[in-house]
């Protein structure tokens, strides 16, 4: 007796590595809907963007797509929150500052590649809060270099810093947040779905 599994028990590896395949829509769909929450009232710095490019960094297989789906959904909650909003926000997209932005997101994914095949609690927990005080800081160097307030000196740039200090504690509360929604909703999911047992784009 043939005992050969059958094509429709063995998914091929286009179905498992496609960016169409479950898993990696389920991923996507989970960025995006936490990168849209930026448009719903909330704290100061209160953000899913550090979450976002640590889980994409963690989860999509392809590097490329780790990269491109959380600046996308970056990209896009951006726009909309410049439409509502418009003015200095509108303004933002002519400056420097969304360079070092989307960057510091490119660069937290980067680290997200750490956590590959290694997620856990205490292991998200470190990254999370590192890669919050790395946005702290590449930000405010940002406010810095763009915002006229401040001297183009060291004082003026701690002065950034420290008018950044009060936000800080809502970056990481953010950050922890919307880790804990993205990592152990993908985790609950991944135990009902077979389907997305594979982490792969």
């Amino acid at each position: 007796m043939n005992r050969s599994a059958s094509p429709t028990t063995v998914p091929s590896r286009a179905s498992t590595n496609g960016i169409f395949s479950a898993g990696p829509l389920v991923l996507a769909a989970l960025i995006l809907g936490a990168a849209l929450t930026r448009v719903l009232p909330h704290p100061p710095n209160f953000s899913p963007v550090v979450a976002i490019a640590l889980f994409g960094g963690a989860y999509f297989a392809s590097r490329q797509w780790a990269f491109i789906v959380p600046l996308a959904a970056m990209l896009l909650s951006d726009l909309l929150l410049a439409t509502i909003n418009g003015g200095l926000y509108a303004s933002w997209f002519s400056g420097a500052g969304i360079w070092l932005g989307y960057g510091c997101v490119a660069a937290i994914t980067a680290i997200g590649f750490g956590l590959r095949g290694k997620v856990g609690g205490a292991r998200v927990l470190g990254f999370a809060i590192g890669t919050s005080l790395l946005f702290f800081i590449v930000s405010n160097a940002g406010a810095w270099l763009t915002d006229p307030m401040y001297p183009k000196t060291l004082g003026g740039l701690g002065l950034a810093y420290a008018a950044g200090i009060p936000f800080f504690q809502w970056t990481v509360l953010g950050t922890l947040f919307y880790a804990a929604v993205l990592f152990g909703g993908f985790a609950l999911l991944r135990s009902r779905l077979p389907a997305l047992q594979a982490r792969t784009a």
